[in-house]
């Protein structure tokens, strides 16, 4: 992750690090420093290394025949030293640069000034060998034409119209475009631009930008903005079902419902997956991780008692998922959720599946069989 980037000599200094303690300092691109990671969890660091430079203009001194001789050019060393105190949760770095024993820049750095970097080295990725690679792969290259989203639109309706029908194929596209809008919406609220909304057939939708995230709140963020812009429209469709009495309105709140919630479930690459890890991998103890544990074992409980097996058995694999993933979170490049963030991110997580479950119970309740779709599919 990339702490800080300021200028040194007329060059970049840059500072890596992660929350597992180790750090690495690098000036034009060239590693200077570096510190191990610790189980003393030392916040304080002290990066220091030396610069040699040559004098601009040689020294010139003529020999017994007056005639000038150009000396080799002086070199000069120049001390450096740059004193970092990071604290994680909450994150705050606090700074001071010094050259030559003379302090040059001080200053710190918060949150918000991480969300909003672009960092100079992106961080590599491994590309794994995959249909699903692939077809990623094939996606970014068109995704830049703007006559791809239309295509993808008009193949969604299609296809859905041939399973359904065109008026439930528009609803499903409305809902779909809501959903990914809400994304969207996250996406622009960090400054992050956006490449729109591609509807994939039998897919779904995807909301894509070219600029990555920073921080693990940015992550949970996005990701549940999706599933709440859902439940709004849930939300509205139940209003307008109780003021017009039509049935329509009914079908679009339940299966909607359904739709926002299969997307929270804690399975990558869905919604529900990114928040979870986020709020795991933040979790930086054991008693973060026994915490998340029961909070998954709770979870699949309650899911089973209330007859929902599909969803139970998802939500256990999910969790699964997460908790063997746990160790690798000091390896991450984003900036871990701190305490506050954790409680108000799973807050928000079941509220908005309680809300999902909770109007999807209320039709289903209305003794109409098409209703009940939603609730029985959860059941199976």
């Amino acid at each position: 992750m990339e702490l800080l980037n300021i200028e040194c000599l007329g060059k970049r200094l840059r500072l890596e690090g992660s929350i597992a303690g180790w750090q690495q300092l690098y000036w034009d691109n060239q590693l200077v420093s570096q510190k191990s990671a610790s189980v003393s969890d030392q916040a304080f660091h002290i990066h220091s290394f030396t610069l040699t430079q040559q004098s601009v203009h040689s020294p010139i001194k003529q020999d017994s025949d007056n005639v000038d001789i150009a000396e080799p050019p002086l070199t000069q060393s120049i001390p450096i030293r740059l004193e970092v105190d990071v604290n994680w949760q909450p994150f705050q770095l606090d700074y001071c640069l010094l050259i030559d024993d003379e302090q040059i820049t001080q200053g710190h750095r918060t949150v918000r000034d991480i969300e909003q970097q672009t960092p100079e080295v992106p961080v590599a990725k491994t590309q794994k060998i995959s249909i699903v690679g692939l077809a990623s792969l094939g996606f970014k290259l068109l995704k830049s034409a703007k006559v791809i989203k239309v295509l993808f639109a008009g193949a969604s309706v299609a296809a859905y119209s041939w399973l359904f029908s065109l008026e439930f194929a528009l609803a499903l596209i409305g809902c779909l475009v809501f959903h990914e809008y809400g994304h969207i919406r996250a996406m622009k609220h960090f400054g992050m631009k956006t490449k729109g909304i591609y509807l994939i057939p039998f897919v779904g939708g995807l909301a894509l930008s070219d600029e990555r995230i920073n921080t693990r709140w940015q992550d949970v963020y996005i990701s549940i903005m999706g599933p709440s812009f859902g439940l709004i429209l849930s939300i509205i469709s139940l209003g307008l079902y109780w003021i017009t009495g039509n049935v329509f309105f009914a079908g679009l709140a339940s299966f909607n419902a359904l739709l926002n919630l299969f997307n929270l479930l804690p399975i990558l690459p869905l919604d529900g997956g990114h928040i979870l890890k986020s709020i795991s991998f933040s979790m930086n103890s054991m008693v973060g991780l026994v915490a998340c544990i029961l909070g998954a074992a709770a979870g699949v409980f309650i899911s089973y008692s209330l007859g929902l097996a599909l969803l139970g058995f998802l939500l256990l694999i999910g969790s699964v998922e997460i908790v063997f993933e746990w160790r690798s979170r000091h390896q991450s490049h984003l900036l871990p959720l701190d305490r506050y963030g954790q409680i108000f991110s799973t807050v928000w997580y079941l509220l908005t599946v309680a809300g999902l479950v909770g109007i999807i119970w209320y039709f289903a309740s209305s003794g109409d069989d098409m209703l009940a779709i939603p609730l029985q599919i959860l059941g199976s």
